[in-house]
C-alpha cells in the first residue's frame, strides 16, 4: 500500500474503525536512518493503534529502525516480506526474502531484542519454484525461532519475474486452506489472513478460523466496508453515518490546511466514502474538479455532499 496508507489515509479509517490496527506504508530503514522522520514517520495520535511497516534486510539497520519507531510512539514494528516489485527486490527486501528464512529470523531476532513493542511479520505463501505447503510451513517455524508470534500471510505465493506487483495481487491462486492449515497445526500463534477478502460476509467467515483478517485495497475503495466490519463485530464508530464522517473530515482538512498541506493530500483517500451508493459519481466528480481551487478548499467535502444530495432530490422529485 505504499503511496496510499499514508497519515491522511488512516486518520480517515480511524473514523470509521475505532479498534481496527493500522498500518503504515512500507518505510525502508534506509529511509528511516537517513530521511525526513517527521515526513516519513510522522502521525495523528488519533490513528492509535498503528505499526510501522518496515522494509530491509540488514538485522543491525532494522534493529536501529525499530528503536526509532518504538520512540516516536509506534505500537508494533511489522516486516514486510510479501511485496514482489523489482525496486523492492534489488533493494533485497519483501517477498524475495522468503527464500532466506534464517535471514528473516535473524531480522526479527535484533528487531525484538532492541524494542518492547511486538515485532511482527507480513509474508506470503512462497515464491517461484518454492511454493508447497511444506516450505511455506517451515518458513514460518524457522521466523518464528525468534520468538515472533504474530503472521499476517497473503494467501497468495509470489511470482518474482514475469508478473507486475498488480499481477502478484490476482494471479496466483488463492490457498485460503493453507492459512488455515497453519493455524490449525500452530496454536499458539496468531494468524492474520490477507488477500481476496472484499465484503464484510468474507471477513465474518475467515474470523471463524483465523485470528485477524487484513484489508488492503478493498476498504481503501470502499472505506465504508470498515465501518461496516467495525460494527459487526462489536466495535462501533462514533460516527453513525457517512455525512457524520463528511463532517468530521472536513475539520480534519481544515486543520491540515492551516499547517500549509495541500487539499488533495486528503481528498484522494475519501473519494470512495460512498462507493455503491445513488450519485457516488457525483461526489467523486466533484471533489476531482474542485479539491485544486481555492475558493472551495475548506468547505470541498460539505460541498460535494451538497451535490450529491441534490441529486438524490432531483431524483425523487422526477419520481
Amino acid at each position: 500500500m505504499m503511496d496510499w496508507t499514508d497519515r491522511h489515509c488512516r486518520f480517515f479509517h480511524r473514523l470509521l474503525a475505532p479498534r481496527a490496527l493500522l498500518y503504515s506504508e512500507m518505510v525502508t530503514s534506509g529511509a528511516v536512518l537517513h530521511g525526513d522522520l517527521d515526513h516519513l514517520l510522522g502521525f495523528d495520535s488519533a490513528e492509535h493503534p498503528l505499526a510501522l511497516q518496515l522494509g530491509g534486510s540488514d538485522p543491525s539497520d532494522l534493529a536501529r529502525s525499530a528503536v526509532i519507531a518504538a520512540e516516536r510512539g509506534y505500537d508494533e514494528i511489522n516486516l514486510n516480506v510479501g511485496c514482489p516489485s523489482d525496486r523492492v527486490q534489488k533493494g533485497r527486501f519483501g517477498a524475495c526474502l522468503m527464500r532466506e528464512p534464517a535471514l528473516v529470523r535473524d531480522c526479527v531476532s535484533a528487531m525484538q531484542e532492541a524494542v518492547d513493542i511486538p515485532v511482527t511479520v507480513k509474508t506470503r505463501l512462497g515464491v517461484d519454484e518454492l511454493d508447497s505447503y511444506d516450505y511455506f510451513s517451515d518458513f514460518v517455524h524457522c521466523v518464528a525461532e525468534s520468538g515472533c508470534r504474530i503472521f499476517a500471510i497473503h494467501a497468495r505465493k509470489a511470482w518474482l519475474k514475469g508478473l507486475s506487483p498488480k499481477q502478484n495481487r490476482d494471479v496466483p491462486e488463492l490457498r485460503y486452506d493453507w492459512v488455515y492449515r497453519l493455524k490449525q497445526e500452530n496454536s499458539s500463534l496468531t494468524v492474520v489472513l490477507n488477500g481476496g477478502i472484499a465484503t464484510l460476509e468474507d471477513v465474518v467467515m475467515h474470523l471463524q478460523h483465523l485470528d485477524g483478517v487484513m484489508l488492503g485495497r478493498a476498504a481503501y475503495h470502499n472505506p465504508w466496508l470498515l465501518h461496516q466490519c467495525s460494527e459487526a463485530l462489536g466495535m462501533p464508530s462514533q460516527f453513525t453515518d457517512r455525512a457524520a464522517v463528511v463532517e468530521r473530515i472536513s475539520r480534519y482538512t481544515e486543520e491540515q490546511l492551516a499547517r500549509g498541506v495541500p487539499v488533495k493530500h486528503v481528498s484522494r483517500h475519501v473519494l470512495g466514502l460512498f462507493q455503491g451508493l445513488p450519485h457516488a459519481r457525483k461526489w467523486r466528480r466533484y471533489i476531482a474538479e474542485h479539491a485544486h481551487l481555492e475558493r472551495t478548499k475548506s468547505r470541498l467535502f460539505l460541498q460535494a455532499l451538497e451535490q450529491m444530495n441534490s441529486g438524490r432530490v432531483q431524483q425523487r422529485d422526477a419520481a
